[in-house]
């Protein structure tokens, strides 16, 4: 494409001058990563937006030219793809973020698809490197309902676990690219225009074993259905679904289980995994009266820790029985609108037994849906959790 005749000369001139440098400096040997970083350094020399300084978004403004705006988009095309076109091959060779700013303006520029898909690669390998601020980047195509460029990071995302399905990436690349999704989601998520195919698209572009916690992953869910309250009920328990109740904290457990956004089915296995927990706690709590290590001799305890202990196992008691009065209110609950759709059927319809402290094997049933049930209540147990 011929960009000569939509801007001066000393431009061009400028460019070039640049470009014969960091060529020169490529025959000497110099370190990759050098190289890239000094690319990077002078860049916003021609584009401002490369810096990714606070303080050049808050410089004043540039002088008005007679410059048309057609002159403007296709000088920064100029810089984009020639910049992209000297960066250095080697992996790792320039910082993950400058890349991303140049993402984005190559993005708005309507750059070269050749030269979009070379950039995407390389963030992509370095996403673990990535700050949401600069993954934040906006949707420029008309078509896209999205403020966010959502379908970007996406691919982004899916190039990425594909490098470590590889063995290229380390375990703890992917936990960190994890959480900078779940982050990513949680803002993304207010948008009204997210469909929630794209946003399940996004959630299942990572691996199940790649969050060690799903608090974010919750919190994005969570902020999604706040910001779209039109979502279906079978939507919601589709969504609900690719939250996994046994990595969740116990601080958010405890909003999940009072949350009226989510589906009953999903706070009730919420709570019964707590109470799975608690249990297993219990039953392997060092402190338990009952517990004693193979081959040791009776022990001997202090009136102070024996009080440590009771009250420890007191609370953990205590937090058992506050979960099963929450079950049995809503098991009582829905027996109550059951009764109400049968027409004032015979109560009794769900056939639960009340949770006990020694229940882990039949939540263990639930968890891995070993019964199912439909939503008319033929056959419930508990398998009715397992949605």
């Amino acid at each position: 494409m011929d960009y000569y005749s939509w801007f001066d000369e000393a431009s061009i001139q400028d460019m070039n001058y640049f470009v014969k440098t960091i060529t020169g400096i490529k025959s000497k040997g110099i370190r990759p990563d050098v190289i890239g970083s000094i690319i990077a350094h002078y860049a916003s020399k021609w584009l401002p937006d490369l810096s990714g300084n606070l303080s050049a978004t808050t410089a004043p403004p540039p002088p008005p030219t007679t410059e048309s705006v057609t002159a403007s988009v296709m000088k920064k095309r100029f810089f984009v793809e020639t910049l992209t076109g000297i960066l250095p091959p080697e992996k790792d060779s320039v910082p993950c973020n400058f890349l991303l700013r140049l993402l984005r303006t190559a993005k708005m520029v309507g750059t070269n698809q050749n030269y979009l898909t070379d950039l995407e690669n390389r963030v992509s390998w370095q996403l673990d490197q990535a700050s949401l601020k600069e993954l934040m980047i906006p949707s420029f195509s008309h078509t896209c309902g999205t403020l966010l460029d959502v379908e970007l990071v996406t691919r982004l995302v899916k190039k990425f676990v594909g490098l470590d399905s590889e063995g290229v990436k380390t375990g703890a690349a992917l936990v960190k690219v994890a959480k900078l999704v779940d982050s990513y989601l949680a803002e993304a998520a207010i948008d009204g225009g997210l469909t929630l195919l794209e946003f399940i698209s996004l959630i299942k572009a990572l691996p199940s074993h790649a969050r060690t916690t799903e608090d974010g992953l919750y919190r994005a869910v969570d902020t999604y259905l706040k910001a779209h309250p039109q979502v279906l009920k079978q939507e919601r328990k589709a969504l609900c679904r690719l939250i996994d109740s046994r990595k969740l904290s116990p601080e958010a457990a405890l909003h999940a289980a009072q949350n009226d956004r989510l589906p009953v089915r999903s706070i009730i296995r919420v709570l019964f995994t707590e109470q799975t927990k608690i249990s297993r706690h219990i039953d392997w709590s060092p402190s338990a009266s009952h517990y004693s290590e193979p081959g040791s001799g009776p022990q001997c305890l202090s009136k102070r820790e024996m009080n440590v202990q009771q009250a420890e196992i007191k609370r953990l008691r205590d937090d058992v029985l506050r979960l099963q009065s929450e079950c049995g209110a809503m098991h009582m609950q829905l027996e109550r609108l059951m009764e109400k759709k049968s027409g004032g059927g015979s109560k009794g319809f769900f056939r639960w037994k009340r949770p006990s402290t020694r229940g882990s094997v039949g939540v263990e049933k639930m968890m891995n849906g070993e019964e199912e049930v439909g939503d008319n209540g033929e056959g419930l147990s508990l398998g009715l959790l397992g949605i």
